[in-house]
C-alpha cells in the first residue's frame, strides 16, 4: 500500500470542496434551464418547485477530485469517460425527461463504452470450489454491462428522499474504499474517497429540508461511479472486492430496487412504472418524517457496510450477526402497521389554522 493519510484524505477534501461551491452556482442555474421538479402527483413528497440540477456540482468534485489524485492511472480513463457520459444522459433526463426505454438504452451504451476501452469484470470468486470463474468475452461483457446498470439504477430508484442518496451513496463509497485500503490497492481507495468527498460536499444543501436536489445526473452519475470504480483493473487480485463487497454495502438500494421489479411484474406493469412503495416511501408510512427516515436507512447501510469489512476480512460470524441485526431494523419498519394512514407528503409551508379559521 502506497499513500499517506495526507495522500488518501485530499481527494475526499478537495472532492466535498469544490462540489460545495458548486452546489450554490447549481441552485442558481436550475430555474434558468428549466431544471425544476414540479410536484405534479402524489408521489413527490415536497409541495413547491425545487431545483434538480444538483448532479452538476457532484459532477464537478468527482472530475476535479479524479484529475487531480488519479489522472496518472490509465484504468482510471474508462471510469472517467463512462461517469462523464452517464451524467450527460441524466442530466438530458432532468431537462427532458426521457422515456424509460431510452434512459435505459443510454445506460447500455455508456457502459459499453466503458467496456470498449478496458473497463469490465473478468471473473468473480468461484464459490463452488477453489480459485475463481473466469468469463469468456461475450460472458464478461454481459456481466460488466450489467453490474454498471444494475447498480446505477439502484442508487437512482433510491433517491426519493432529500439527503437519502448522497448520504447512501457516501456511506457506500467509503466502506469499500476501506476494504480496497486493507487489501492494499491505493488507486481505488482514491477513487472511492472521491465519490465520498463529492457526496458529502453536496450533502448540506441537500438534507432535509432540501434547497436543491442531484436529478438523474447526480443520482445516475453516483452509482455509475461506485460500480465502475469497484472494478478498476487494479482490485482483479481481490476478487471479492469486486461484486460481493459492493453488492453488501449497497444491499439497501439494491433490495429496493429488486423488489420494485418483483412488484412491477406481479401486477403486470413496466419496470420502469414509478411508485410510492419503495422501501423510503414504507418507512415513512409507519410514522417517521423525512429527516428520521433517512437516519434510519443510513444507519442501515452503515450496518451493511461494516459487515462488508468484516466479510473482506473472512469474519463470518460477526459479518451473519451484523445482518441479523439488519434484517430485523428493516422487518420491525415494515411490518409496523399500526401508521398505515400517515401521509407521506410533505407539510406545507406557512402559518397552521387556528380553532377558530377551522371552524369558519
Amino acid at each position: 500500500m502506497t499513500g499517506t493519510s495526507f495522500d488518501l484524505w485530499a481527494p475526499f477534501f478537495v472532492a466535498g470542496a469544490v462540489a460545495a461551491v458548486m452546489t450554490p452556482f447549481a441552485i442558481w442555474l436550475a430555474p434558468r434551464i428549466g431544471a425544476m421538479d414540479i410536484p405534479k402527483d402524489n408521489r413527490r413528497v415536497h409541495n413547491k418547485p425545487m431545483p434538480r440540477f444538483g448532479g452538476i456540482a457532484i459532477f464537478a468534485g468527482i472530475m476535479v477530485g479524479l484529475l487531480v489524485f488519479a489522472r496518472e492511472d490509465r484504468g482510471m480513463v474508462p471510469v472517467m469517460v463512462g461517469c462523464a457520459m452517464i451524467y450527460v444522459l441524466g442530466a438530458i433526463d432532468d431537462l427532458k425527461n426521457l422515456r424509460p426505454l431510452v434512459k435505459l438504452l443510454g445506460q447500455i451504451f455508456c457502459a459499453s463504452v466503458s467496456f470498449a476501452m478496458g473497463l469490465r469484470i473478468p471473473f468473480i470468486t468461484n464459490y463452488f470450489g477453489e480459485g475463481n470463474m473466469v468469463f469468456g468475452e461475450v460472458a464478461c461483457y454481459i456481466m460488466t454491462v450489467l453490474w454498471l446498470i444494475a447498480i446505477t439504477n439502484a442508487v437512482n430508484l433510491i433517491d426519493g428522499l432529500d439527503g437519502l442518496a448522497a448520504g447512501i451513496s457516501a456511506i457506500s463509497a467509503l466502506c469499500i474504499g476501506f476494504v480496497a485500503f486493507i487489501h492494499g490497492h491505493y488507486v481505488p481507495t482514491v477513487g472511492m474517497m472521491v465519490i465520498a468527498g463529492a457526496a458529502l460536499g453536496f450533502l448540506p444543501y441537500n438534507f432535509h429540508p432540501a434547497r436543491i436536489f442531484m436529478g438523474d445526473g447526480g443520482s445516475q452519475l453516483l452509482g455509475f461511479a461506485i460500480a465502475a470504480m469497484s472494478i478498476l483493473g487494479t482490485v482483479k487480485s481481490a476478487a471479492v472486492v469486486v461484486v460481493a463487497i459492493p453488492a453488501i454495502v449497497l444491499g439497501l438500494p439494491i433490495f429496493d430496487t429488486i423488489m420494485a421489479i418483483v412488484r412491477r411484474v406481479m401486477r403486470r406493469q413496466s419496470i420502469g412504472t414509478a411508485d410510492k412503495e419503495h422501501l423510503h416511501h414504507r418507512i415513512m408510512k409507519a410514522g417517521f418524517g423525512q429527516r428520521r427516515a433517512v437516519l434510519l436507512m443510513y444507519c442501515i447501510s452503515g450496518i451493511l457496510g461494516i459487515m462488508a469489512v468484516m466479510y473482506s476480512r473472512e469474519l463470518m460470524v460477526e459479518c451473519f450477526g451484523l445482518a441479523a441485526i439488519a434484517i430485523i431494523l428493516v422487518g420491525v419498519v415494515l411490518t409496523d402497521t399500526g401508521n398505515n394512514k400517515v401521509n407521506v407528503r410533505g407539510k406545507r409551508i406557512g402559518r397552521e389554522p387556528r380553532d377558530e379559521d377551522k371552524r369558519k
